[in-house]
């Protein structure tokens, strides 16, 4: 049996692991049928090992609950960065990793050659130039090292521009330290904050959203398409049964919940001729294909599309383009003025009308009405009637309110409000 490895390999699996353990949590060992039993307890002895004085245990009939208990607004950065900073590597990687960092302290250009003679003359560390080539390079890729041609001779440096930069202008280190905890690809501020030994000690968020981090990898490679107008292959995996389906879309807008910080692909089907939104945290691949041809004109019919959504529906369950809902409250007047503010506050571009006194008629038309029920809701007590073109959501309201009824039993003749 081979023993247990802190460090990843793959990101993915990691992801859904610590994503499981945070967003749902109180899972036992048996409950997580997707993996074996010893893929979990790897995974649960990587999460411990990373984030172990945020992992909370519930013992319980049978076993343990485990999950991540963290508060947002007591952090100086984010923890689940730490889970990007763990992929496994070879005694190779590790050991040319800081040798060469080392030969190119002093900011003297080298080519390859010159890197894997001095490696054996002041190391005595014997390694073939084609492998220290491929490590310069990939560290060029990676910003690491600067590459340049003088002559015919490719030279390596140590690329200290940056970090040259961020302290010689004041106050940078503070813009990194609030971006990471506030922008999105925060880890690129956490790295360049901790190259240049500066703790964050002046900002905290009340709300953030730390599981965010494990998108990223996603939402870069989409933000990519974006701008390269061109169409993608997702790979999405359903929340509700775990099944793992396809689609060939273009990306074009991000959207994200005010409400509960859950982030959305806003993307056009063509096969469906339709756009249509997928939550981020669903997607597990994305393989770009073609330029899209009218990637404008697709952006700008979305635009104007955008009014008419209430969230990120662009179909309801009646299948209607548009349903029109139309909801009558009662509210005396002037004191409860403050209802009629409301409604047209958050309506949502909805129309306000008085038709009586204290007696107020809003009206709207949207995408999907089935997303405004959460809000309807806030107004019970107020509504005198509540229709909408769409009957499944005049059916849902009426049903919820008569098993709230009989929940506290409270007798009532008919469903009206």
């Amino acid at each position: 049996m081979s023993d247990f490895q802190e460090l990843v390999k793959r990101f993915p699996k990691t992801r859904e692991y610590v994503r499981d353990f945070f967003v749902y949590g109180f899972k036992t060992r048996e409950e997580f049928k997707d993996k074996s039993p010893r893929t979990y307890d790897n995974e649960r002895r990587r999460l411990e090992s990373w984030l172990g004085k945020y992992v909370r245990k519930d013992y319980v009939t049978g076993g343990s609950n485990i999950s991540l208990a963290i508060d947002s607004n007591l952090l100086d950065t984010n923890p689940l960065f730490r889970v990007w900073k763990t992929k496994s590597f070879t005694d190779n990687d590790i050991v040319l990793h800081f040798l060469i960092l080392d030969l190119l302290q002093d900011g003297a250009g080298l080519t390859a050659e010159e890197i894997t003679g001095r490696l054996l003359t002041e190391y005595e560390a014997l390694f073939d130039v084609q492998t220290v080539r491929r490590k310069c390079n990939a560290y060029e890729k990676e910003g690491l090292l600067h590459r340049e041609r003088a002559g015919k001779r490719l030279v390596y440096s140590l690329d200290n521009s940056l970090a040259a930069w961020i302290k010689s202008n004041e106050g940078m280190a503070d813009a990194l330290a609030f971006y990471q905890m506030a922008g999105c690809f925060g880890i690129v501020g956490n790295h360049l904050t901790e190259q240049l030994d500066f703790r964050n000690q002046s900002f905290r968020v009340k709300h953030s959203f730390c599981v965010h981090t494990l998108e990223e990898e996603i939402l870069l490679s989409l933000l990519d398409a974006m701008n390269k107008k061109t169409s993608v292959r997702l790979e999405i995996k359903s929340s509700r049964n775990g099944a793992v389906n396809t689609a060939n879309c273009t990306p074009l807008q991000i959207f994200t919940s005010t409400r509960s910080g859950r982030r959305f692909l806003c993307a056009y089907l063509s096969k469906g001729k339709r756009f249509t939104c997928y939550r981020l945290d669903t997607i597990k691949v994305v393989t770009p294909l073609e330029q899209s041809e009218n990637y404008d004109e697709l952006l700008s019919m979305l635009n104007r599309n955008r009014g008419l959504l209430w969230g990120v529906s662009f179909q309801g369950k009646d299948q209607h383009h548009l349903d029109r809902l139309t909801m009558t409250i009662q509210a005396a007047e002037p004191c409860e003025n403050y209802i009629v503010e409301r409604l047209r506050r958050e309506g949502r571009g909805g129309s306000v009308t008085r038709i009586d006194k204290n007696i107020y008629r809003y009206e709207t038309e949207a995408f999907d009405c089935n997303e405004m029920l959460p809000w309807l809701r806030t107004f019970i007590g107020r509504i005198l009637s509540l229709e909408c073109t769409a009957k499944s959501v005049e059916q849902c309201f009426y049903h919820d309110l008569q098993t709230m009824y009989r929940m506290y039993q409270i007798h009532t003749k008919s469903p009206d409000v």
